[in-house]
């Protein structure tokens, strides 16, 4: 049998599927779909002409012809590794977003497994007059002044238990509205959420609460966010909130975080009441 079934094939351009540049030293090239060096000649399969061909080894350019190919083949394989992790964080997203029901609420997915609602507190507006509930879809009637939404009671029933300041959790938005991480302040026997101004005339509600810088993460275009702290939080009352801007309509999901806390199932029955008024 001939000598030619000893040869060593350097490259197999068909490894990496694309056509590529067979330099030779004059600085001219063709364009071949493989080749392989025969003891004195290369061996390539010409594009131009789809027919196998043969050039003398010494006009050949191997060392750049090679340098191409594997810088070629180098960026094919980073571009595989991207496209596999990218592959992966979108069935990790998935899966984390399968976890999470499409009701509007605020959720924990502990350990990626276990999920956790939090109930829908019940928020009032504190004039000097008079306390009003505030609710999502009807909000009350103001009249010009300061006030302040409260809280009821001075610790939330909810404690996120976990010994490290900085935990996430999920949104599901009803509607396009803004939400935010706030810090809730005790005051006698309720927490303070925000303090109001109603602008006089345009009837505007201008609300200060203390908000915590928090990262966002969008899931989905239906309104699914996980968000969680830039800081680590400090022991305390704080709450998950959404509102309408300009307007008293602030739903408040409340939690306390305390290191050593333990998490208490709510004994109430889930209803949507408690999700949200």
């Amino acid at each position: 049998m001939r000598r030619i079934l000893a040869v060593l094939l350097l490259f197999s351009v068909s490894v990496i599927a694309a056509n590529v540049r067979l330099y030779l030293k004059d600085g001219t090239y063709q364009i071949v779909r493989e080749y392989a060096v025969q003891e004195d000649r290369v061996h390539y399969y010409s594009v131009e002409r789809s027919d196998w061909e043969d050039i003398p080894l010494a006009l050949v350019d191997l060392k750049r012809s090679e340098a191409e190919i594997a810088e070629r083949k180098s960026a094919i394989t980073e571009e595989s590794k991207m496209i596999a992790a990218e592959e992966k964080v979108e069935r990790e997203m998935a899966h984390e977003k399968s976890k999470i029901p499409q009701d509007p609420g605020v959720y924990q997915l502990i350990d990626g497994k276990e999920l956790r609602i939090l109930r829908l507190a019940e928020s009032k507006l504190h004039t000097n007059k008079r306390r009003s509930v505030l609710k999502a879809v009807a909000p009350i009637p103001i009249v010009s002044g300061k006030a302040t939404v409260e809280v009821d009671k001075p610790r939330s029933s909810y404690n996120v238990e976990t010994d490290t300041p900085e935990f996430e959790f999920y949104i599901q938005l009803s509607a396009e509205q803004r939400f935010a991480v706030i810090r809730l302040t005790p005051h006698d026997n309720v927490r303070i959420a925000e303090k109001v101004t109603i602008i006089p005339i345009t009837k505007e509600a201008v609300g200060e609460p203390d908000e915590v810088e928090i990262f966002r993460k969008q899931l989905d275009a239906n309104g699914l966010y996980k968000i969680w702290p830039q800081k680590p939080l400090t022991p305390g009352e704080y709450a998950v909130v959404e509102n309408t801007p300009g307007k008293l309509n602030m739903q408040i999901w409340d939690f306390t975080w305390e290191p050593g806390a333990k998490y208490v199932p709510d004994a109430r029955p889930d209803t949507p009441e408690t999700k949200r008024h």
